[in-house]
């Protein structure tokens, strides 16, 4: 009877031994480690997947809102379309027309500058010769280059160009062929070493700049002026002069060919691409 009873107790002890102990919570050791999944083993993963996308798109938000702030208000970027600003700013049929960033916040306490290359909007229809906009005539694609000239990445819709500011409000500019000293501003011929007299010369000899007998002159095209420059307006002219149908082009128009300061865009900083031609673009007034 002793054995049996000491038996009995060792048999209780191993089933004792055997078992799992339960946790404080009332659940077994063992159901901490079980090999199976349940549904709230792949919360935690879903969880992660939902941060990943919160993060993304916080990430894209922000870059497209740092992105909207610097074109709206510190600077843009702009192709130059014409051979107007050579050799300056390149851009022509065939070749690698220059990129350029604009400085917007330049003329924010000030007014631009005799001497400033800056970018401007047409003023008027006078200015916009063969231009056509660059939207869609489909509305939902129309729509969607809107949107995205907001962020820098289509074009704005509307005719900008480049061009050196000569006379600001209240100047009065004028130039006379027969004078043979260029452009002049309150009686005062210019200084104007940015014309590369070469390249007027290549320009008159291609036939392309209509000038009588294909002879350059020291205005580098037709006479023109005197013409007062209203307050508050700008005359601008292209570097290249020949090639470029500026403000003496459009003395026919509401505003005598000038250019409201409220128009311009930004005052052209730097030439971005291409790599060869990457550096800063300088302001050379002509009136010193």
């Amino acid at each position: 009877m002793a054995s049996e009873h000491s038996a009995a107790n060792h048999s209780d002890a191993d089933d004792a031994h055997s078992r799992p102990a339960d946790t404080a919570d009332g659940r077994s050791e063992d159901s901490e480690e079980r090999p199976w999944r349940t549904k709230d083993d792949d919360a935690e993963p879903r969880s992660k997947r939902g941060s990943w996308l919160r993060e993304t798109i916080i990430i894209v938000a922000c870059v497209l809102l740092v992105t909207w702030i610097l074109q709206t208000f510190i600077g843009r970027q702009y192709v130059i379309p014409s051979e107007s600003m050579e050799s300056t700013l390149i851009g022509c049929q065939g070749c690698t027309n220059d990129r350029i960033v604009i400085d917007k916040l330049a003329y924010r306490f000030g007014d631009p500058q005799p001497g400033d290359v800056v970018v401007f909007r047409a003023p008027t229809s006078s200015w916009d010769g063969d231009w056509e906009s660059p939207r869609s005539s489909n509305a939902v694609i129309h729509g969607l280059q809107n949107g995205l000239s907001w962020f820098g990445f289509a074009p704005p819709d509307e005719n900008d160009l480049v061009k050196r500011v000569i006379a600001t409000g209240g100047q009065t500019v004028e130039c006379r062929n027969s004078e043979g000293v260029g452009v002049k501003v309150n009686g005062k011929p210019l200084n104007e070493p940015y014309i590369d007299k070469s390249l007027q010369s290549r320009d008159v000899a291609s036939g392309q700049s209509g000038e009588p007998d294909n002879q350059v002159t020291s205005c580098y095209g037709p006479d023109f002026g005197p013409i007062k420059v209203p307050d508050g307006n700008l005359w601008v002219m292209g570097d290249n002069r020949e090639y470029s149908a500026d403000s003496r082009y459009h003395v026919t128009d509401e505003l005598q060919g000038t250019v409201p300061v409220s128009d311009v865009r930004g005052k052209v900083r730097f030439i971005i691409y291409p790599v060869s031609r990457i550096g800063g673009v300088g302001s050379i007034n002509p009136q010193q």
